[in-house]
């Protein structure tokens, strides 16, 4: 069997030849004929001792590292070097033997030109060949290396984007094109990126790019806000064509500091957000900016979004509050480092501690208190009734009757759509804290009115928030880790979601709404969650972004509701009257309202209960304070089930 030469020594023996062109043509075109007439042994000499030492020197400077189907100016400036070093040595050498009495002066420089000719034009004429076009010959190896990508959305990150590759070495990619959802860009160009086409021509661009020998590897999602049903469909035609679908991180964090353009996955987020609620930032500034702030349950997911989103607005300080040592240190370290200049105290408590939290709201003064610590897990609030009870109920009035002992401005209360028509014991304690938000803030504007003193208590309800503890899609995740089966609870479960960080936004809208809106007193502010997500859904589509097939490569396993579970939730009441606010993002519920003294004892005899862990009484007093909780006859099990494990 005959061997394959290798490509390298293929490009040596063609460059041994030329360089015995190059000399020989240089002395032709010095001396016209008369060069023929020189002494044979001179020209051969001449010829022989130049091809030795190209060859040495073009193997000892790496000329032939380089391939040829890629070649480029790298390669051009390459070729210049190896040659001129291999003229400066020939010469060196032929002056020692011969003295160059032989040979003209000038016939040096004619063999450098001829030499870079013949060396470089056939590895360009090569690579035309190959390529079919003359484009990448003008660029640098580097460049010509970078991944190709086809950018989504002509804007400032667009922009941004192709510069941020053009100007950093280490930029790996290169833009060949941008689609756009506006049809009036189309034919204009971006820093000489053209824009093709629109969204929809993707395909039949991706092709025609192919056919040209310049498809793209890679689709990038530029832009910042983006309609996650669009997303959803370039997710389908990036499936289509077996491209890998990205997307860059917001203009704001990499211009905040970010060292580099770092593109990232598309992850659940962009497939099951919304487009962005209008905001009045400038008033959830002035909501914060100058104010002391107290956030309960900081080292939780809303918690800890709530002291993000508060510090970057320049309180005068911020408390942080929580029941985990571990979740208080992280979320405590990270402020510390994003805003070393703020005042702010990490205090370890519980809310249940009535003293405990009195003496915490004496040091701190807060004016503004976000009570986001509770218990969110359905099942575990199940099995573990009392503590629900003392926690989500009990604990919500000791934060606002001590709130309001304080002098807070106004409290703020995180609350669920499990509070609707509650099934579960969760459920029920979160519309129990709803109510006596409710009832405080009702006779707190009577205060207000007759004294000029009071404090607003105003009631956020939202649904899931995604990647939240101990919710879905955590557990997908760790299920996808280890190779499936992922697990639901019903085919037909549906549940609401919303990113952590638009619901921390709504919240602090719906702060500005409230505390400015003397109407909306007793009444509970709801947000705008879109439609409800059938979670087996969540679960393909999860299964489609890990690059694998639901059914096929990871199975999907319906374990059955567990203890407290609905199979859809609500977000109103049938008899809560819904009314607008100024904010699209964001509705006003208006349930009924207790008498707060009546509901005050009732409140008493649950905590008695609770801490006495009488179980069959809770849940009786439970089912008497919250009449539409369909949990209250059932019994509890401390036995807990696996599943899905939807909030």
């Amino acid at each position: 069997m005959l061997l394959r030469p290798h490509p390298a020594h293929i490009a040596l023996i063609h460059d041994i030849v030329m360089s015995a062109i190059a000399f020989v043509a240089a002395v032709v075109l010095r001396m016209g004929v008369e060069a023929f007439e020189l002494v044979p042994q001179v020209l051969v000499l001449g010829t022989v001792l130049f091809c030795i030492v190209a060859a040495l020197v073009f193997s000892w400077t790496g000329l032939y590292r380089g391939v040829w189907r890629y070649a480029s100016l790298d390669d051009i400036i390459a070729i210049v070097k190896a040659v001129s070093l291999a003229v400066l040595v020939f010469v060196a050498l032929l002056f020692l033997i011969t003295r160059l009495d032989a040979l003209p002066r000038s016939t040096p420089i004619l063999v450098w030109l001829n030499l870079v000719v013949l060396l470089a034009v056939p590895r360009f004429v090569y690579r035309v060949v190959k390529d079919g076009h003359f484009d990448l010959l003008l660029r640098r190896t580097a460049e010509a290396r970078k991944v190709p990508v086809l950018l989504i959305g002509a804007g400032d990150e667009a922009d941004l984007f192709i510069r941020e590759m053009a100007r950093s070495a280490t930029g790996g990619y290169r833009a060949i094109g941008i689609v756009d959802d506006k049809s009036r860009r189309v034919g204009r160009s971006i820093r000489g990126v053209p824009v093709l086409g629109e969204i929809e021509q993707i395909p039949d661009l991706v092709h025609r790019l192919g056919r040209d020998h310049i498809a793209p590897q890679r689709l990038i999602l530029t832009k910042e806000r983006i309609d996650p049903e669009l997303v959803r469909r370039l997710f389908e035609i990036s499936e289509a064509l077996a491209l890998p679908l990205a997307r860059l991180p917001r203009l704001t964090d990499f211009r905040r500091g970010g060292e580099r353009l770092e593109i990232r996955p598309i992850e659940i987020e962009d497939l099951l957000g919304r487009p962005q609620t209008p905001l009045d930032r400038p008033a959830m500034a002035a909501l914060i900016a100058g104010r002391r702030v107290l956030v309960t349950g900081a080292g939780g997911t809303i918690g800890g979004e709530l002291a993000r989103q508060v510090a970057a607005l320049g309180p005068a300080a911020l408390g942080l509050f929580d029941a985990s040592e571990f979740a208080l240190y992280a979320i405590d370290l990270e402020l510390g480092e994003r805003f070393p200049e703020l005042a702010r105290r990490a205090v370890l408590g519980d809310v249940r501690d009535r003293r405990q939290l009195a003496q915490v709201l004496a040091e701190l003064k807060p004016e503004l208190v976000f009570h986001a610590a509770g218990l969110k897990h359905v099942p575990l609030s199940e099995t573990n009734l009392e503590e629900a009870v003392l926690t989500n109920a009990i604990g919500t009035r000791n934060v606002s009757e001590l709130s309001r002992d304080a002098g807070v401005g106004a409290m703020v209360m995180i609350s669920t759509d499990k509070a609707v028509n509650p099934t579960s014991v969760m459920g029920a304690t979160k519309r129990l804290a709803e109510a006596w938000c409710q009832t405080l803030d009702v006779a707190e504007r009577r205060r207000l009115a007759h004294s000029g003193q009071g404090t607003r208590f105003i009631t956020v309800r939202f649904g899931n928030v995604l990647g939240s503890t101990g919710s879905v899609v955590p557990l997908f995740q760790r299920q996808l880790a280890r190779g499936g089966p992922l697990t639901v609870t019903h085919p037909e479960i549906t549940r609401y979601f919303m990113t952590v960080r638009e619901a921390v936004e709504l919240v602090l809208q719906a702060t500005t709404l409230g505390t400015a809106d003397e109407t909306a007193t007793g009444k509970i502010y709801v947000l705008d969650m879109g439609e409800p997500v059938r979670i087996v859904d969540l679960a393909r589509q999860m299964i489609r972004l890990a690059g694998l097939r639901a059914d096929r490569d990871v199975e999907i396993v319906f374990t059955g509701l567990r203890p407290g579970e609905k199979l859809h939730e609500e977000l109103f009441h049938a008899g809560e009257a819904l009314v607008e606010t100024n904010s699209p993002g964001i509705r006003l519920a208006n349930p009924r309202t207790s008498d707060s003294a009546v509901l005050a004892r009732a409140l008493d005899e649950l905590e008695a209960a609770a801490q006495g862990r009488r179980s069959a009484d809770v849940l009786q007093l439970l089912g008497h304070l919250v009449p539409e909780f369909s949990g209250a006859q059932v019994p509890p099990t401390r036995l807990a089930r696996g599943g899905e494990n939807a909030r």
